[in-house]
């Protein structure tokens, strides 16, 4: 494996560095993205059934309590208790895009890598056959050793930066699949909470 790699020439380095990065982030982000980390069903009761009985302080004193996402967007609800829903809809929803921000946190850079590794691939596909066309003009086509290492070379990086692209694509669109998911569990559980609200201050 190590000698393949050095075969494939100094574009291997990013190549591999993004494999590294990419492989970090997809793993922190996997490890965060889970609804346990974002709105745990047993909290998003229990705040609904506070806001059923109208114990606003306390459904407010519950979600100090959990650093979760849905927490604190259903705090900015509570503490505007009173207000018409449209102001409620508009404190939330502020809120909640600040949130959903923090989950694709990383994503971007995955997608970025998935972009780049595969173009980094072609890099040295070029870089491979510039050096082939180079040894055809010193030796002639007689000498097929030397065009082999440049051609090694381009195969190899084209297959490497497809190897780290196609997975960080593929991790990069799970990510976002993941994140649509919880905001669609917090904006359903914020729409109970401020139809509850709206219905218990009138």
């Amino acid at each position: 494996m190590i000698d393949f790699l050095i075969r494939g020439g100094p574009i291997m380095v990013p190549i591999g560095l993004c494999s590294v990065i990419a492989l970090a982030l997809f793993l922190q982000r996997v490890t965060s993205l889970r609804m346990s980390k974002v709105a745990p069903r047993q909290v998003c009761v229990e705040v609904l059934e506070l806001a059923r009985q109208a114990r606003w302080s306390d459904a407010s004193t519950l979600c100090k309590k959990y650093d979760l996402p849905i927490c604190r967007v259903l705090e900015v609800a509570f503490e505007r208790v009173g207000a018409s829903r449209r102001e409620l809809k508009e404190a939330t929803v502020e809120v909640g895009r600040r949130e959903v921000i923090g989950l694709e946190r990383y994503a971007e850079a995955i997608g970025v890598i998935a972009a780049v590794t595969p173009l980094l691939g072609l890099l040295g596909t070029v870089l491979g056959m510039i050096q082939t066309f180079d040894v055809i003009q010193v030796q002639g086509m007689g000498e097929i050793s030397g065009l082999a290492g440049g051609i090694s070379q381009a195969l190899i990086t084209t297959f490497t930066g497809l190897s780290v692209g196609i997975p960080a694509l593929i991790a990069h669109r799970y990510l976002l699949a993941k994140v649509d998911e919880m905001s669609l569990v917090m904006e359903r559980v914020t729409s109970q909470v401020l139809d509850t609200i709206t219905a218990e201050s009138k």
